[in-house]
């Protein structure tokens, strides 16, 4: 028995197809502007907007993590412990990625923020 695709099944998969674009959009393509990235330390904490250009050293149990910030995205360039787990990590882009170095105590972390949340002196 053949069966025929109908107009109304190609018009609810066209609607499925667009709601799940729709939905991966609104997931993982949240603007920048309203991202920042969390630095922290053994008692030091930065905070810095995704589009800065920066590398922070921060020190933690066993020495120095270098950290660097650029082009919307941040990773651990280097750091003291033996694993270098951390460094592998690689580049982190988007909200709720993060990066750590658990033997030195450091943490990199890319989070949202709310327009309501931002005045001149948090920047």
């Amino acid at each position: 028995m053949k069966t025929k695709i109908k107009i109304l099944d190609i018009l609810i998969i066209l609607i499925a197809a667009g709601f799940a674009f729709f939905s991966a959009y609104i997931v993982y393509m949240r603007p920048r502007e309203h991202s920042q990235i969390l630095v922290r330390g053994q008692g030091s904490e930065w905070i810095f907007p995704v589009d800065a250009e920066e590398t922070i050293v921060v020190s933690g149990l066993l020495g120095d993590t270098i950290v660097r910030i650029g082009e919307n995205h941040a990773w651990v360039e280097s750091s003291p412990c033996l694993n270098q787990t951390c460094v592998a990590m690689g580049i982190i882009a988007r909200h709720g990625q993060w990066a750590a170095c658990l033997p030195n105590n450091v943490l990199l972390m890319i989070q949202g923020v709310r327009n309501d949340d931002l005045d001149a002196v948090a920047w």
